[in-house]
């Protein structure tokens, strides 16, 4: 494994440990050129999967970039980083299981909007207005309207 601040390829792991919901092995790493101590998350990965962009093009599916997005839109908010990486492996295994190797990124999105939506409201507002391209206030009205009908609540 390269070291994050040095660039060596020469690591040790000092330590190694399921991750809580047993889905990853945790792996602390210590250089052995400068010294630099990091962690490293390995897991099971059933297929290599592709992502259809709205533009068409294909690039390899990227579970850190969907980390930071799912970051970016709970920023500020005080929800447990085991639930966020549940939910984060729960949108990994749902792709995963679809049996196909070839994912659009509205199906990611929609994935992640679900599990954004039980995890914590206010991140899932902030991850559909990106999402859904919400260009006005009145985006977000009407969406907190359908939420509100979809819901069952009266408004």
């Amino acid at each position: 494994m390269r070291c994050p601040y040095c660039g060596n390829d020469d690591t040790q792991v000092k330590d190694s440990r399921p991750t809580e919901d047993s889905n990853a092995i945790r792996r602390r790493r210590v250089c052995n050129i400068c010294g630099g101590r990091f962690t490293t998350f390995e897991r099971v990965q059933l297929r290599e999967l592709t992502v259809l962009k709205n533009s068409g093009r294909r690039v390899p599916f990227d579970r850190d970039k969907l980390t930071r997005s799912v970051g970016t839109a709970l920023r500020k908010r005080d929800v447990e980083p085991e639930r966020v990486e549940r939910m984060i492996s729960g949108v990994v295994r749902q792709l995963e299981s679809l049996g196909e190797t070839e994912i659009s990124s509205e199906q990611i999105g929609q994935f992640v909007m679900e599990g954004l939506k039980g995890l914590d409201d206010v991140a899932f507002v902030r991850f559909a207005s990106v999402y859904k391209n919400f260009s006005a206030a009145d985006d977000f009205r009407s969406f907190l309207t359908e939420l509100g009908d979809d819901t069952g609540n009266d408004n």
